[in-house]
């Protein structure tokens, strides 16, 4: 609703600007305005019209570069101020829109930039020679991790090398906050290891913050900004990358043939179990994969790095969590589509994620 408010404001200032032109070229009676306007000057009111209305519809079809309104704006106000005492109120309207356009163009320029890094990501990954998995592959690995990978659908197909993924979900920013809806793309490759995850979280109708997570190279970066403009946070460092690796490797029931690299080492737990260890770029972190006696991934669990108050960091136990029943079949493979993701500390649980998986694509 408020999407459309703002359009029928931004429309009717637009339109207004269609008097300016009818003033100068004498087209009816123009009582609102009283000073009179030069053709050339009335030329620029009809082109600001028209920037006007072509903005607004880029804005109601939802193209992220309807901020190209930006000169209507420029435009509008110097002819305010030409005509103040009749126009005076128009700055209004001109302010609601640079309110508006200003994140609007920053959003952009976060995306493009986000697309610039995966386009590099993406390029980086190695295509090698045809690899069909079989099960020799999976001789020497711990049962349930074999069961998982025939489960999985992958024995027979290639070695999986980049992956799209479109999700949605919920995110909460501290215990006993609210929690706040977002859509997410993330790319992956396997060979090297990476990821770029871009999410925009909606804290309410008013507001966004774009988030950006990435894994490249051994290292790991952190960005939140909210409005796309004011950089709330940037973590990076030896623990961001720890935790970046941690991310990568609990992940892998997204792609599971990348089990089957050798930056990850398997050792048997028990019978629904296995310690996963993965080692690239100088840094090695572990974690416990949880599975049922079908072969399905039930859960994910490691020790990482939280962000307390302050910026003060502490080893805590970090836990992926797979919905019953949240399984999918995409291309062929079976993975988890549903997950939540918690917080085991000292003064209890806290459940700050949960993920739903909507597409996924691999190798195109």
């Amino acid at each position: 609703m408020l999407r459309y408010f703002f359009a029928l404001i931004l429309l009717a200032h637009g339109l207004i600007h269609f008097m300016g032109f009818a003033k100068a070229f004498n087209y009816g009676n123009i009582t609102q305005v009283t000073k009179n306007i030069s053709k050339p000057a009335g030329t620029i009111w009809l082109i600001t019209a028209l920037l006007f209305i072509i903005s607004v519809s880029l804005f109601l079809f939802k193209k992220d570069w309807w901020w190209i309104g930006f000169p209507a704006i420029l435009f509008s106000q110097v002819l305010i101020f030409m005509v103040w005492k009749d126009a005076k109120f128009g700055t209004i309207a001109n302010i609601l829109a640079l309110l508006v356009a200003v994140p609007a163009y920053a959003d952009w320029k976060f995306s493009r930039n986000y697309h610039k890094e995966t386009t590099a990501l993406l390029a980086k990954a190695v295509k090698s020679p045809l690899v069909i998995v079989n099960k020799e592959m999976l001789k020497g690995l711990p049962p349930p991790v074999q069961r998982w990978l025939e489960r999985s659908g992958i024995v027979g197909k290639e070695m999986i090398h980049k992956i799209e993924i479109t999700q949605s979900g919920e995110i909460k920013q501290k215990p006993g906050a609210k929690w706040f809806p977002f859509k997410a793309k993330q790319y992956n490759t396997t060979d090297p290891p990476a990821f770029a995850w871009k999410a925009q979280i909606h804290p309410s109708p008013l507001m966004f913050i774009d988030g950006r997570d990435k894994y490249e190279e051994g290292r790991g970066n952190m960005l939140v900004k909210p409005f796309a403009l004011f950089t709330a946070a940037n973590a990076k460092g030896v623990e961001t990358d720890q935790g970046s690796m941690l991310r990568y490797l609990g992940e892998i029931g997204w792609f599971p043939s990348a089990a089957l690299n050798n930056y990850i080492r398997w050792e048997p737990v028990d019978w629904l179990s296995a310690k996963a260890t993965m080692t690239y770029g100088g840094i090695t972190a572990s974690g416990i994969f949880h599975f049922n006696a079908d072969g399905d991934i039930t859960g994910f669990e490691a020790m990482r790095y939280y962000v307390r108050d302050k910026g003060k960091t502490s080893l805590e136990r970090w836990v992926v969590t797979i919905l019953p029943g949240a399984y999918k079949e995409f291309e062929g493979i079976r993975i988890p589509s549903g997950i939540e993701v918690a917080w085991k500390l000292d003064r209890g649980d806290f459940t700050w994620l949960k993920l739903e998986m909507e597409e996924v694509r691999y190798d195109e």
